[in-house]
């Protein structure tokens, strides 16, 4: 392998990790975790995820804010009413992932 190749690899390894890192770094956080599993089960509007959640509207719309911000949630507006979809295939199966080893037993 030439160096430049090594270098190339080592760009897009690092390039990778970083994603990786940020991805994870976003589902650390308890509040955010907990409304990705809600929203994984299905579109969800703010009202519902504060119901079933018991996060309190100042954080719930921070921790919304983020996801939607690293592009792992969608919205669409009905209304008055603003719902919450899944849009990062990636962040999903790292999900089912944690479900499969944590919630699953």
């Amino acid at each position: 392998m030439s160096l430049v190749a090594a270098n190339i690899n080592l760009q897009k390894m690092q390039s990778s990790a970083d994603d990786a890192c940020r991805l994870m770094k976003v589902l650390s956080n308890r509040d955010r975790m907990l409304l990705l599993c809600q929203i994984s089960q299905g579109e969800k509007c703010v009202g519902e995820l504060e119901a079933c959640l018991d996060i309190q509207q100042p954080t719930l719309s921070q921790q919304l804010t983020v996801l939607r911000n690293e592009a792992l949630v969608k919205t669409r507006r009905e209304g008055k009413q603003i719902y919450y979809s899944h849009s990062n295939h990636v962040a999903l199966e790292v999900m089912n992932v944690l479900y499969q080893n944590y919630c699953s037993k």
